[in-house]
């Protein structure tokens, strides 16, 4: 991996209250899918800054804590209290949210485009990238990135939060236009594209611009393709306690897996655009470990790069 390679993650940061039929007490957690991806680049060894909106009140304080904690530098904007997300968990363990948030960057611009400029790859998705008044400054950052930083984004849609998919699409795609690498969930794409399967909507994505395109689809597994190449592999069996923050280990783990092998940063946009399948296969199948072992404990619990082990790991004992 690069080690001088810095990670901005550009969004919402938030607390995740998680009603659990099988518990009989409430549990919260920091949440919000790009602090979740903030938190488990840094677990994997990348330097990461988060550019994220929360108040000094009871949650900013325990979204500080967690953030630093996990060595992940912190550019604070807006002045609305810090957002939160109610998690109601089915009998299977999937989550169905309800939200009271807001996406603002207000005094923070000048220092979140800083943060953005030294940085060698730019990450943004969510709630940032549609919801009015930040998802313009979201979508400026990116764009103003692309010079010397390679971009990836996860859509993540909450149509509890923005439900006009007719405006939600094609905001969706000037994001997608924007970036390197995209990832999405078949339940994202289904609801973007209901006249498409996800893999349609996903090969069309991929004629957008990005170099690589991702889809999780839970327990069926992901699919990567490149221009050149396609990966399909079956999610890692485990014993599921919930999925929260799955998608965004998933992200963390694909961000990571591409640091790795040079390809993310200006300098590894040409390698990223030639991925050979054995490497882009070593990159799903790392993004896949990270998301199973995420899935088998409680709340958004990234995995760290000991946990993880090696990109390739068949390699080192052949």
């Amino acid at each position: 991996m690069n080690t001088e390679l810095s990670v901005s993650v550009i969004g919402e940061a938030l607390v995740d209250i998680i009603n659990d039929p099988r518990s009989p007490q409430t549990q919260t957690h920091p949440g919000g899918s790009p602090l979740n991806v903030a938190v488990g680049a840094s677990r994997l060894g990348l330097r990461t800054t988060l550019v994220a909106h929360y108040a000094d009140d009871t949650h900013g304080a325990s979204l500080e804590k967690h953030l630093r904690s996990n060595n992940v530098d912190v550019i604070k904007g807006g002045s609305a209290p810090t957002s939160t997300a109610i998690a109601t968990l089915g009998a299977d363990g999937a989550a169905t949210y309800t939200f009271d948030i807001s996406w603002d960057l207000d005094d923070a611009w000048t220092t979140a485009a800083e943060a953005v400029r030294s940085a060698g790859h730019v990450h943004t998705g969510s709630i940032a990238s549609v919801l009015a008044p930040g998802d313009e400054h979201t979508l400026s950052l990116v764009g103003a990135a692309r010079e010397w930083a390679t971009v990836s984004f996860d859509p993540n849609c909450r149509p509890a939060i923005s439900p006009d998919v007719e405006l939600v699409r094609p905001r969706i795609e000037q994001f997608v236009a924007a970036s390197d690498i995209v990832k999405a969930s078949d339940e994202d794409l289904l609801w973007l594209y209901p006249d498409r399967t996800p893999l349609e909507a996903l090969e069309a994505w991929l004629d957008l611009g990005p170099a690589v395109v991702a889809l999780t689809r839970g327990a069926a597994g992901p699919v990567i393709l490149t221009r050149q190449v396609r990966v399909e592999m079956p999610a890692v069996s485990v014993v599921v306690v919930d999925t929260v923050g799955a998608g965004d280990s998933f992200m963390a783990g694909l961000m990571s897996a591409l640091a790795q092998l040079g390809t993310l940063g200006a300098v590894g946009r040409e390698k990223l655009n030639s991925l050979s399948k054995d490497e882009l296969s070593g990159v799903a199948a790392y993004a896949n470990r990270a998301a199973a072992i995420t899935c088998s404990r409680a709340g958004a619990n990234l995995p760290t790069a000991v946990e993880l082990g090696s990109l390739f790991p068949c390699s080192e004992t052949a």
